[in-house]
């Protein structure tokens, strides 16, 4: 993979490719898909020519080439944007090759994922007897240079959104992945979050890199936390919930007030940001007031909030409690009564994996990434005990909140006893990590490299831990405190 990686804390945002991705958008390009051809770039055309080619030169080649796009053609949705989204989707919930399999069982997966899941297995077939791998070799320096041409923008992008927020990065435990593929239409940008992971799929075309709405997704990475760190404040705010119901919002914003708290935000952040300092006032006004009329109703309140934080030294961690408090619920209520809502609103670009399904296991990362350690402990025993949810995940949340707390002992007893009944990549890799750290803290060198070699045999296809454990195999783990 070519990983670039943006900031000194931890997790990393992280610009890199995926031999999955382009295994599922190489071989979707072998059935016929080929929206915004054109405009892609040339290495689009010059790998669907050594595809296709490839899918027949022998008959197992073209028999799992026949029965991989009967399937695609059966599932094929009138929206392009849909149809290519639903690949994206799929592709990041599948493990590296050979196999691309699911890493969570069917019914976690996303909606439009779950619907080409039999993709995987024809993809996986597809793969083999048309040589997918050699040629995603032949072409990984090419893909290497389009992810370093992208750099610069990128690596600007999360420095200015930092700045702005006052709000440094690096929540233990989460991700934010770019990753580049030209097999895409240019024109689409394709963001997920799942779980704790936020991932952006875009592909390189004419028009560069749209960091727009990358940052879009990166504002929902840093801000999303900080509504679970204040549940009564949030609580208080959902009979706002019944206001938005005629309004043409995307289903989540109008069942999870969260949700929709964070995307008005978000909203007033772009729209504060967006232009130059001669834009008039007047045109910021005019866009709060579209936004409102999309169902975004506390776009007004947070845009005069943003107005004052500007001028004020406190970050944002500091001011969102407050704005939380300062809302006038009887005022929202009366805007929303009195606005006429649009027929229709732009498309949310973030797509969540279940929005409307509460899970015990998500809700305690999230308050473990907002630091609310003893909230987050609770939840994953309450998951553990009633044993509705992963138990592997649960144990390394538990595991995560005893590193916290310095409890070294418990921690090292969580993450193995996660290790002997955790399937996910991610926990099964961070798992040995952890330990990897552990014992190189209690100088057992060699107990730590046999954890890092572990976790780079079993989550290694994941970016983030494959840098951590390349990092622990070169030399031992100090405390951040500790180095110079």
């Amino acid at each position: 993979m070519a990983q670039v990686c943006f900031s000194q804390n931890t997790p990393k945002v992280t610009l890199d490719t995926s031999e999955t991705v382009f295994t599922i958008l190489a071989s979707i390009n072998a059935c016929g898909y080929d929206d915004e051809l054109t405009g892609s770039d040339p290495l689009r055309k010059q790998i669907r020519s050594e595809v296709n080619f490839a899918s027949r030169t022998s008959d197992e080649a073209l028999q799992a080439t026949n029965a991989m796009c009967q399937f695609y053609r059966e599932h094929i949705r009138p929206d392009p944007g849909r149809n290519l989204a639903q690949y994206v989707s799929l592709s990041l919930y599948l493990e590296g090759p050979p196999n691309f399999v699911p890493k969570v069982v069917e019914s976690e997966m996303a909606p439009d994922a779950m619907n080409v899941v039999g993709f995987a297995r024809l993809a996986a077939v597809f793969y083999e007897k048309a040589g997918l791998h050699g040629i995603w070799q032949r072409h990984r320096d090419a893909y290497a240079r389009l992810a370093a041409g992208y750099h610069e923008p990128l690596s600007k992008m999360v420095a200015t959104t930092e700045v702005y927020l006052k709000l440094p990065s690096g929540y233990l435990g989460r991700g934010f992945t770019v990753f580049l593929d030209p097999m895409g239409a240019p024109g689409q940008v394709n963001a997920r979050n799942y779980g704790n992971e936020y991932y952006v799929v875009i592909s390189p075309g004419g028009s560069g890199l749209k960091t727009d709405q990358i940052r879009h997704t990166y504002l929902h990475y840093l801000l999303d936390p900080l509504a679970l760190k204040y549940p009564t404040s949030v609580k208080h705010l959902e009979p706002l919930l019944e206001s938005v119901k005629r309004a043409p919002l995307d289903e989540g914003f109008k069942t999870d007030i969260s949700l929709l708290i964070n995307e008005c935000l978000i909203r007033a952040i772009e729209i504060r940001t967006e232009g130059t300092k001669t834009t008039p006032e007047a045109v910021r006004a005019e866009d709060v007031q579209k936004s409102t009329e999309q169902g975004f109703i506390l776009t007004h309140s947070f845009y005069d909030a943003l107005v004052a934080f500007e001028k004020d030294p406190a970050g944002i961690q500091s001011d969102y409690p407050e704005w939380l408090t300062n809302i006038d619920l009887k005022k929202e209520e009366k805007r929303a009564a009195d606005t006429q809502f649009a027929s229709v609103a732009a498309p949310e670009l973030l797509h969540f994996s279940k929005p409307n399904q509460k899970r015990l296991l998500q809700t305690a990362e999230n308050y473990l990434a907002a630091g609310d350690l003893k909230t987050a402990q609770e939840l994953a025993e309450q998951a553990i005990k009633e044993k509705s949810e992963d138990q592997g995940r649960a144990l390394f949340i538990l595991a995560r909140v005893a590193t916290a707390n310095r409890d070294m002992s418990g921690a090292t007893g969580y993450f193995e006893q996660a290790l002997k009944v955790a399937k996910e990549p991610k926990v099964i890799g961070w798992s040995h990590i952890y330990l990897g750290r552990i014992y190189d803290l209690k100088e057992q060198r060699e107990t730590a490299l046999d954890h890092y070699r572990a976790a780079l045999s079993t989550g290694g296809i994941l970016p983030d831990v494959k840098a951590a454990a390349e990092r622990g195999i070169r030399q031992p783990y100090e405390p951040p405190a500790s180095r110079q």
